[in-house]
């Protein structure tokens, strides 16, 4: 039998759950498990694994059978040194730097982050946590803005809905350099598209509700350490969460203060959901990111539209830095601006399959107004230093067939011409 590296990304996801847990009785799944509570015949045992030092469980908001199964295959597609999973993505991203940062510290983010994400560090910032808003695209201005309390760079593979790419490269190297966290929302890159482990990323966090989950009817999120950054240096850590081995450093604390003080758990249920999601993802996102191009490619030669944002177009700012990170995959979010002579709800309203909804990455193509929805507590001021135009349309493509999707949105740009 061939060994695990060399099986293909779709076999791998397929016989994870299968291959890496390794369920009882013959189960191709790890069963769920919604017991809080968990027995232990001997005291000794009981003691060892509250204190770190023997691996189990103890109560199901900190652990449980259903998500550590879920977390060895999110550690293993990213080829990491350990996960874990939390209830929402968000929760994921607020319990992690939560436990990380402390008053004092500075962190880099960028200027173009998606709305949820921007408000909470605006709430970081209420704890005397510096945030400074970069372009990230530009390695150079992510320099100009590092400090001596600078702890961590935060950014997204691709923005949304934007979608500029990052200067993982440049950025990765520079953390290397100054010995400072780089960590990486890949939710709109999971790891078929791209291996953040290979750039050197320190942490991946990723809302699992998205890709991986897939169909729209689970939350959640995951924090995996790449096993790139050396905590041993970070002086964050508490002396209480050094465990014997310094590469769980990092993910002890966020385990111990983000997951089982703060509380965002993820249910045994959810994580299941997720692991059956995860089979599919490679499948899925081929076809995605191949009916995203040729949308993208339909709108670029469409004169009812001005504005396309698109990685895969030749066009786009960052095309060749894209093509070089994501394997020439370039994301299934794009975004348009509509001629000036077209209103954005008429068109919006006349699509029939096109669902008018707010997520991303889900099996059915979605598209909502931006500016109005998801980045209207952001201003305009805000909105237009981050390239948001109050006419701007994100879609999230789905697994449709083209044709399909084209003919819906072409007959929708009819019923709205003047």
């Amino acid at each position: 039998m061939n060994k695990p590296s060399d099986r293909s990304n779709n076999t791998q996801l397929v016989h994870a759950d299968r291959l890496i847990n390794r369920p009882q009785n013959g189960a191709v799944h790890e069963p769920t498990n919604n017991s809080v509570l968990f027995e232990f015949e001997d005291v000794a045992d009981l003691e060892a694994v509250f204190q770190g030092k023997q691996a189990g469980h103890v109560y199901s908001r900190s652990s449980s059978g259903s998500a550590v199964a879920l977390q060895n295959m999110l550690n293993h597609i990213e080829g990491g040194v350990g996960a874990v999973v939390f209830a929402t993505g968000m929760a994921a991203i607020s319990s992690s730097l939560f436990s990380l940062l402390k008053a004092g510290d500075h962190i880099i983010v960028s200027q173009y982050l998606f709305g949820n994400t921007l408000s909470f560090f605006k709430t970081l910032a209420n704890f005397a946590i510096e945030v400074s808003y970069i372009d990230v695209t530009d390695v150079d201005k992510v320099a100009g803005a590092c400090k001596a309390n600078t702890k961590m760079v935060f950014c997204e593979s691709i923005a949304n809905p934007g979608t500029q790419i990052s200067d993982l490269d440049g950025i990765s190297a520079l953390c290397r350099e100054q010995n400072i966290v780089f960590a990486i929302d890949n939710t709109m890159t999971p790891a078929p598209m791209l291996d953040a482990k290979a750039i050197g990323a320190s942490l991946v966090l990723t809302s699992l509700t998205k890709y991986i989950g897939g169909h729209g009817n689970v939350l959640g999120g995951v924090v995996v350490d790449l096993g790139n950054f050396d905590w041993q240096s970070f002086e964050n850590i508490s002396d209480t969460y050094k465990v014997a081995d310094p590469q769980q450093w990092g993910l002890t604390q966020i385990r111990k203060r983000g997951l089982r003080d703060m509380g965002a758990t993820l249910a045994p249920s959810a994580a299941h959901q997720v692991a059956v999601g995860l089979e599919t993802l490679n499948m899925r996102m081929q076809k995605t990111c191949e009916n995203a191009l040729c949308l993208a490619e339909f709108f670029e030669k469409h004169d009812a539209i001005t504005k396309v944002f698109y990685p895969g177009l030749q066009a786009h700012p960052q095309h060749e830095r894209a093509s070089h990170l994501f394997n020439r995959r370039f994301g299934g979010i794009l975004s348009i601006e509509l001629a000036e002579h077209i209103d954005v709800r008429h068109f919006l309203n006349a699509l029939n399959l096109v669902i008018c909804a707010t997520h991303l990455g889900d099996t059915r193509t979605l598209a909502l107004p931006v500016a109005t929805t998801i980045f209207h507590e952001n201003g305009a001021q805000q909105r237009s230093a981050m390239g948001i135009a109050d006419g701007l349309i994100r879609l999230s493509i789905g697994i449709e067939e083209t044709k399909d999707l084209i003919d819906d949105i072409t007959q929708a740009l009819d019923a709205v011409r003047p």
